[in-house]
């Protein structure tokens, strides 16, 4: 879709993304009356207050907003996240808020839906996403996770259902286009580097090298029962539990002068796809064919290619995830995405960097905020306030790709600089 109202990122604001990676979480045996880590409600004010005050916005402007989270009711025993949001701030009170709930997914199509309400006469609105997923054993959490695939269907496919489901996807992969399992943990290695980099990121201190992401270990260990899968799924090929919160303040022009803010201090959504497939049926193990049809409307919409892009925020909720998406989204043939892994291609420093701030597996991935984080990131990069992981050349055009389930719900948005 191509908005018919133009729609800018004022800006925005993450917590810092926690869990047990960091040194200032606070393990469950540890906690004390004095000592704890945040809530959710805790990590929603503070990222939203810090977006007013990051935009020098005034939250009485607000026409509209959306909280994106995924599993409120299960980590945190809260819903109606929506009333949780008006209370952050007096100015809130009365505002039309509501949830959006789209798996991991979810932050993204919160911002979909406020630029749908801009289209419609809202001029500013505020999407706030959120996740607390440390409170609760693994298993449990897991189980938790498992609520994003089929459940009747899918829940008996193995202990770890989304580990198994991409575990199919990394063997496929592999078989159809000579990956590697090195070549996967290169993406680790990646996200990695450019986390630490990054002072909000979840693995800001954690080092990784090629060999430990490469090597089966104590440390890294491989987790799936299936025996043609066991092989294929590592620890650190995954995504780990974490907490935070990402707020993003969006405008139309009469929204900016409303709130007195040049749209060259801006950056612009040029236009988003939401594409949706079934839950439960098949789909294709090696490509991630419904992100690609998001990604060629959005394209279209927006009036580019592939070619135009200079970064990219995609969802790498494993690594064989990032890999899949080079393809999908357009930056080389499938053949060729084990050869653009090995030459850096993808890296900081390379010719179209990828997640520089860590993606999900550096960042961190508290499933409601990551599509709120990608919109932010792109915009951060494109101001150039990324700080020591910003890019060397400041981004004119930038892509955001996010899915939900085994490639069930794809939204994939296109941003432009502004000026």
């Amino acid at each position: 879709m191509k908005p018919f109202r133009r729609v800018f990122v004022v800006g925005g604001a993450h917590t810092t993304y926690m869990g047990k990676a960091r040194a200032d979480f606070v393990h469950p045996k540890q906690v004390t009356a004095e000592r704890r880590n945040p809530t959710l409600e805790e990590h929603l004010q503070a990222s939203v207050r810090a977006t007013f005050e990051a935009t020098g916005a005034d939250p009485s402007a607000v026409d509209k907003g959306y909280v994106s989270n995924f599993l409120g009711e299960c980590f945190a025993r809260q819903g109606h996240l929506g009333s949780m949001l008006a209370a952050v701030d007096p100015a809130l009170e009365g505002k039309p808020f509501a949830r959006i709930e789209a798996a991991c997914a979810s932050g993204s199509a919160a911002i979909a839906a406020c630029i749908d309400a801009m289209q419609a006469g809202c001029d500013v609105t505020l999407v706030a996403g959120v996740e607390v997923e440390t409170n609760v054993r693994g298993s449990e959490g897991v189980d938790h996770m498992a609520l994003a695939a089929h459940w009747e269907q899918q829940r008996g496919l193995s202990q770890f259902v989304f580990p198994h489901l991409f575990g199919v996807r990394a063997k496929a992969w592999k078989e159809a286009f000579g990956g590697t399992s090195e070549d996967l943990a290169r993406i680790v290695v990646k996200a990695y580097a450019n986390a630490n980099r990054n002072p909000q990121a979840l693995n800001h201190t954690s080092a990784m090298t090629l060999e430990h992401a490469d090597t089966p270990s104590d440390r890294n260990f491989l987790f799936l029962e299936d025996p043609e899968l066991h092989a294929h799924m590592r620890l650190t090929d995954c995504t780990a539990f974490t907490d935070g919160a990402s707020s993003v303040l969006l405008a139309t022009e009469d929204g900016l002068k409303r709130l007195g803010i040049a749209p060259g201090d801006c950056t612009e959504i040029l236009s988003y796809a939401h594409s949706v497939r079934g839950l439960g049926k098949p789909t294709d193990g090696a490509r991630l064919v419904n992100v690609q049809g998001a990604a060629s409307q959005a394209y279209a919409d927006a009036g580019i290619t592939a070619q135009d892009v200079d970064v990219a925020e995609v969802h790498d909720c494993f690594s064989v995830t990032e890999a899949q998406h080079y393809p999908a989204l357009g930056f080389c043939a499938e053949e060729d995405s084990p050869a653009r892994i090995r030459d850096g291609s993808f890296a900081l420093d390379g010719s179209l960097p990828v997640n520089p701030g860590g993606g999900l597996i550096g960042f961190g991935h508290p499933i409601g905020a990551t599509g709120v984080k990608q919109v932010l990131e792109v915009h951060r990069q494109m101001r150039g306030a990324c700080g020591d992981y910003q890019m060397a050349e400041r981004p004119r055009i930038g892509v955001t790709s996010n899915l939900g389930g085994d490639d069930r719900t794809g939204i994939v948005m296109v941003h432009a600089a502004v000026g």
